[in-house]
This record gives C-alpha cells, structure tokens and sequence, in this order.
C-alpha cells in the first residue's frame, strides 16, 4: 500500500516519507510545535556545546600556568601566618635571557630577580602597600635548597646581593630569603619575564606615561622624546630597565620609575573595560597566564580569579609606593646596605597592616632619588594658575 513499510525499505527512506522504525507514519507537526521543538533543541545544543567551550578555555588557562611548590621547598621553618584576611605576595621580575628573553642579552644561564617587591593588601582590600627591594642590596642569605635547574644547594652566604637569591635557589630561596629579611610570610608567589612583561602590555593597549625629558638608553632599547606617551610592551620594558636613561644612573632611580610605572599600569587596567568584553577579557586572561609563574597555592584560573576580584576595588591612589630603606654600602659604591632602625620600621608596619610610616624613608638613600621631575604616570598635569598677585591657585 502506498505510504506503508516494505521489506527492503531502508530506515534513511522511511525518514525521509516521516515513517518511524514501527511502520506508523508521524503525524504531521504544526509549525508551533516545529518551532518549540527547534528550539528546545537548539538550546539543549547551546548549552551542551557552550559547556564544551567553557570548559576547553577553563584547561586551556589553566595549562598555560606555571607553578611552584613553595610550601614543599620551604617547610615549616617559616615566619608565622597571621590570619587576619590581609595577603602578602612576593612579586619578582626575572631577567632570564632564555627563549623569546635572548633579544635583551647573553647571561651565564642563570636567571636573577631583576625586580623584586613585596605587595601587601590589607585586611579590608581596599587599600595596597608596595615595598620595592633594591637587587644590589647586600643582605644574609639564608640556607636554600637549591633550585635543580641551577644545581645549587644549601648555599648561604654572609654577604651576598639580593638578587643572587633566585640565582642560586630558584624562586623558593628568593621568598625565604625576603621572610628572612622582613619576618612577614609570603602568601603568595608571583613571576614575570621579559617577554611576558611585553605581551601584558600589547594586550592592554599600552600604557600611558609622560616624560618630562627625553630619556635614551641603548642598553633597555628606549628612545622616548619629552611628551606624553602610550607605551607599548617594548618602549615600557625599556622605561623599568633603564638605569642609564635617567637620574643617577643607579637601581634606585629605576626602582622609582618601576614604582611610577605600576600606577599607570593599575589606572590602564581599570580603564580597559574587559570585563564588558568577553574578547578582551579571554585575551588578557591568555596573556596573564602564559606571562606568570605562580606559587601551587595560586596556579589555577580560579585562584587567580579569587585574587583578582580582592584586588579589583583598588586604585593606583590606594597604593603606597616604598622603597627599603638603605644606604651606598662603604665598601662599595655600587651597593646598597639596609638601615636596620628604619627597615624594622617598614617591615613592622606591613605585619601589623599599617600604612608605612615617612619616618621609616626619611633619609634613605632611595628617597633622595627623585624621577618625579622626569617620569610621572598618565598624562601631564596642567601647572596651576597664577592669581593677579603672581600667587599659584590651589
């Protein structure tokens, strides 16, 4: 009979004519219900397919992470962990010349911590602290066990720079080696190279700084002109190298305009709306991921997520910049030594979650550095007007 099933038929032909595997004929859908099936359907593919996505982006930011076991290298040998809600992070710059790095130079294939400070974000997050820790500091290094990719161990030293801590013990010796220095305990540990450094600020769009004079340096490859600039990654890794370009040539200049430098990166961060754009906010998570090493306590998407929400509400105004306290070492210009009363005053205030009192910089060889008149973040103020007596307005 015409329209019923036949030995032979084919399931592919039976569907074709609306006949199901019994032999029935369906009956004919009105376009309603077409239309509500074809939609249930293609949400429950939305859904499914979205899940797929999500999912895929989670792993993939997730494996572009490196972490570090902190905590296992370290042992409980450690200043104690004062619970009161407020987080301290080792943040370190490396200076390594490996892979994309090889462009800023030969090193001996080791890596040293190029820039070092230490971020405390108090117990309310709403208010920031940054103490910078100059590389030439001559400091006590404590006993590390040694990275195995430098092949160190159990190397103290009396009188050692700063920044040799990551030399020979990877970034476990250089957290132990601050937590020796301060007796505050790093939360968390965070690390960027050069490389990464310059994809942060491609993705952002660049950063806006202003410099009052023009500041050349063949050794960071920077060549700025006085003016008002958007930098991008390679002009801004050259503006925190630079030693030469500005100031007295020495680390505490360029501590002073890595310091300026991270405000306007703060103020661009939370200019660039990427929380409204799902594009911008994938992108900046790729970069941010693949630019960082981490501590194991902070090496997935949603640790980093439950940070960056704590950091959100605050503003370069709300961070107080210092530099530790010290003086040219006697017995080489080249160095820097601590002032231990007024180091023991910054490293208090930053246990207690207190701001940084001016007493404990007065003085400090770091505070007679001053790259304001030439480096100062965002665009240049306009000078006040003058009132009819020749006075400046306020």
């Amino acid at each position: 009979m015409a329209g019923d099933s036949y030995e032979g038929d084919t399931a592919a032909a039976r569907r074709s004519r609306g006949i199901r595997a019994s032999g029935r004929r369906r009956r004919p859908l009105s376009g309603r219900r077409r239309a509500v099936r074809v939609a249930a359907w293609t949400a429950a593919g939305a859904v499914v397919l979205g899940g797929t996505s999500l999912g895929f982006v989670y792993f993939k930011l997730d494996g572009n992470i490196s972490g570090v076991d902190i905590n296992a290298a370290l042992g409980t040998d450690r200043p104690q962990d004062v619970p009161n809600g407020s987080m301290d992070i080792l943040v370190l710059g490396s200076d390594s010349r490996a892979g994309a790095n090889a462009k800023y130079g030969k090193d001996e294939g080791t890596a040293r911590s190029d820039t070092a400070m230490v971020l405390h974000i108090n117990e309310k997050h709403d208010k920031a602290s940054v103490v910078s820790i100059p590389r030439d500091t001559i400091v006590q290094r404590p006993s590390c066990k040694g990275d195995e990719s430098v092949g160190n161990k159990n190397v103290p030293a009396q009188r050692a720079m700063f920044n040799s801590a990551y030399e020979v013990g990877g970034p476990a010796c250089a957290v132990k080696t601050v937590e020796s220095l301060s007796g505050v305990r790093m939360d968390h540990y965070l690390e960027v190279d050069f490389a990464g450094f310059q994809r942060l600020i491609n993705t952002l769009g660049g950063v806006e700084m202003t410099t009052h004079e023009a500041i050349k340096d063949k050794d960071s490859h920077l060549n700025l002109k006085a003016g008002t600039h958007r930098l991008d990654g390679e002009q801004s890794l050259g503006l925190v190298r630079t030693r030469h370009g500005v100031g007295d040539g020495s680390d505490l200049g360029r501590i002073q305009l890595q310091q300026a430098f991270l405000k306007a990166l703060i103020d661009q961060v939370n200019s660039v709306g990427v929380f409204s754009s799902p594009k911008k906010l994938y992108d900046l998570a790729d970069t941010a991921t693949s630019a960082i090493t981490t501590d194991s306590d902070l090496d997935s998407v949603s640790k980093l997520t439950g940070m960056a929400k704590m950091l959100k509400g605050i503003k370069s105004d709300d961070i107080q910049m210092t530099t530790l306290p010290v003086r040219y070492d006697p017995n080489d210009p080249n160095r820097v030594v601590q002032i231990d009363s007024k180091t023991k005053k910054v490293w208090s205030a930053i246990k207690h979650d207190r701001p940084v009192p001016k007493s404990a910089t007065k003085g400090s060889a770091g505070d007679k550095t001053d790259i304001g008149d030439v480096v100062q973040q965002g665009k240049a103020q306009a000078a006040p007007k003058a009132e009819p007596d020749g006075r400046t307005g306020r």
